[in-house]
């Protein structure tokens, strides 16, 4: 055998030995977890919980690293450039699936920069109505809309926004002409519709709750592909006459691009056992989530699916980030 051909398939077992004994001790030291949001907020509250539970299954600390700011792109950038080798992860949340549509140009790619892990949780958003406006369900609302062009407004977040894109969505599918009031935080959002300043808002459901239960607004419709556990009684908007709206919002795992599939196996298998433990059905619950588990295959199929949403939403109501 050639010496030199004999000699690069000695370095090649040698570095396959390596790397297989790098993925058998996964993880050695502790997992850091590049959080898209900011303390204290509901995505910072189940990234927390999630990182406790998969740190006892792994035997190393996970350290939340909170890394808010433009969308998500600044955690997904960090996350993006690190070294592929499980020990520095995504979590992120819907508006990772937004950004390449409202930016011409991203540090990372979107699909191809990543590997993902598995959804984590899904939050149904609620329809919202001051107690003044004479609508009591979606059709009834959408009645009163298009018989009012221009007039009926609705209280969200700045451009791009969560609630910003399910009024948009809203108005695309409704045919309808609504005008977007924005507001600094979900906070002043709802109590410019429970002031009877705006008529209508999407929020989140554990957002919203408090308003409802104080009788200061009213719910009419979830606006996630089913009904909700915290407000049984009230139908989605899909069944309300708009088939197929859904703006559930989602949460996530990813990892760089490289990462050796045993590494996001042995993650999927810790968030598949977190998610089914008891205590954190009951945590998550309070935050208005329904736990989610998912292969990295469907997890890669839903981002797409929503990438691609979004992003007709955003390029046919001609929003833009500037």
């Amino acid at each position: 055998m050639n010496k030199a051909l004999h000699g690069m398939r000695v370095a090649a077992c040698a570095l396959t030995l390596v790397a297989g004994s790098a993925v058998a001790a996964f993880p050695d030291k502790p997992i850091r977890m590049v959080v898209i949001s900011a303390p204290g907020g509901t995505t910072d509250i189940m990234s927390r919980l999630l990182a406790q539970a998969m740190g006892e299954g792994l035997g190393h600390q996970v350290v939340i690293d909170n890394r808010p700011g433009g969308g998500g792109i600044i955690s997904a950038e960090i996350v993006s450039q690190s070294v592929p080798d499980g020990h520095t992860i995504l979590y992120t949340h819907t508006s990772f699936s937004v950004m390449p549509s409202l930016h011409k140009k991203l540090p990372y790619d979107t699909l191809k920069s990543f590997e993902r892990v598995s959804l984590f949780a899904l939050f149904p958003g609620v329809l919202l109505v001051n107690n003044n406006v004479p609508a009591k369900n979606v059709r009834e609302l959408i009645a009163m809309a298009k018989s009012q062009p221009g007039k009926v407004n609705y209280a969200a977040g700045t451009t791009g926004a969560s609630a910003h894109l399910a009024g948009e969505l809203f108005k695309s599918m409704a045919r309808i002409d609504i005008v977007h009031v924005p507001y600094k935080g979900t906070g002043a959002q709802l109590t410019s519709v429970a002031s009877g300043e705006t008529q209508m808002t999407f929020a989140t459901i554990p957002a919203a709750l408090p308003f409802v239960k104080a009788g200061r607004a009213r719910a009419i419709a979830v606006g996630s592909a089913k009904r909700s556990a915290a407000l049984p009684d009230t139908p989605t908007v899909a069944e309300s006459g708009l088939p197929g709206f859904d703006i559930s919002a989602w949460n996530g795992v990813m990892a760089p691009l490289g990462t050796p599939a045993a590494v996001i196996e042995r993650l999927g298998r810790e968030m598949k056992r977190a998610v089914s433990l008891p205590e954190m059905k009951d945590r998550a619950a309070v935050q208005g989530a329904e736990l989610a588990w998912t292969t990295p295959q469907d997890f890669t199929k839903h981002l797409q699916s929503e990438v691609a949403k979004w992003g007709k939403l955003v390029r046919e109501a001609g929003i833009s980030a500037n």
